[in-house]
C-alpha cells in the first residue's frame, strides 16, 4: 500500500516530466531527421528547456535517445521485485514482460532500439543499460532468495535473462525492420516471451 510519505513529491514529478519531455524530443528528432542531424540545442528547444537543463539530465543526445531502454529495464526490475515470494524466477520474469509489453514502455524502447541500430554511441548506452540491469537483477534475486542460490547460478541466470531480451529485439528487428505498428509490437512481445520460454526449458529442441 502506498502512503503519503511514499508518494513522489511535486518536485520529483516535475523532474520526471522534464526528463520525459527531453527524451520524447530527442527520439522525435532522431525519427524525423536521423541521428547526427541535430544538436543538443535542437533537443532543448523542442523540449522547451534550456541547454543547461538538458545537461542536468543527460550527458549527450545519444544518451537521451537510449533512455527508453533504461526506462523499460528499470520498470521490469521494479515489477520483478513485486512478484510473489516462492514464484519460480523465470515465471516472474515472464509475467513482468507480459505486463510491460501491454503498456507504454515497450513502444518507446522498441523505437529507441530501431533508431540506434548501427549507431555505435547509442548502442553503447543501450548495452550499458542491459549490463546495469543484469547487476540489479543479481541484487534483486539476492533480496528475494537470500543466499539460498549459488552465486554462479544467480549471475548466469541474470546474464541469460538479459541475453534473451536482446535476442528477441534483434530477431524482431530482422523480421520487421522499422515497423512500429501494433501488430509488429505484438510480435516483439511474442518473441520476448518465447525467448524466456526457451530459457525455462533449457533450450530443449522439440
Amino acid at each position: 500500500m502506498t502512503t503519503s510519505s511514499d508518494a513522489p513529491s511535486r518536485r520529483e514529478l516535475n523532474k520526471a516530466a522534464t526528463r520525459q519531455s527531453i527524451v520524447f524530443a530527442a527520439v522525435g528528432l532522431a525519427r524525423e531527421r536521423g541521428l547526427g542531424e541535430f544538436t543538443v540545442e535542437d533537443i532543448a528547444d523542442a523540449a522547451g528547456v534550456s541547454r543547461r537543463t538538458f545537461f542536468n539530465y543527460f550527458s549527450s543526445a545519444e544518451e537521451a535517445i537510449a533512455a527508453p531502454t533504461f526506462g523499460f529495464l528499470d520498470a521490469a526490475l521494479e515489477g520483478f521485485r513485486g512478484r510473489p515470494e516462492g514464484e519460480p524466477l523465470l515465471d516472474s520474469a515472464i509475467e513482468v514482460l507480459l505486463a510491460l509489453a501491454d503498456n507504454e514502455f515497450i513502444e518507446p524502447m522498441a523505437e529507441s532500439f530501431l533508431i540506434s541500430h548501427g549507431h555505435e554511441t547509442v548502442t553503447r548506452y543501450q548495452l550499458q543499460a542491459f549490463d546495469e540491469c543484469s547487476d540489479k537483477i543479481v541484487t534483486a534475486i539476492r533480496e528475494r532468495e537470500g543466499n539460498a542460490l549459488d552465486a554462479i547460478y544467480v549471475h548466469a541466470l541474470a546474464g541469460c535473462v538479459m541475453s534473451c531480451g536482446k535476442a528477441a529485439l534483434e530477431v524482431w528487428l530482422a523480421e520487421r525492420g522499422g515497423d512500429l505498428s501494433p501488430s509488429s509490437l505484438e510480435r516483439l512481445r511474442e518473441l520476448l516471451i518465447s525467448s524466456f520460454a526457451h530459457l525455462r526449458t533449457g533450450f530443449a529442441v522439440h
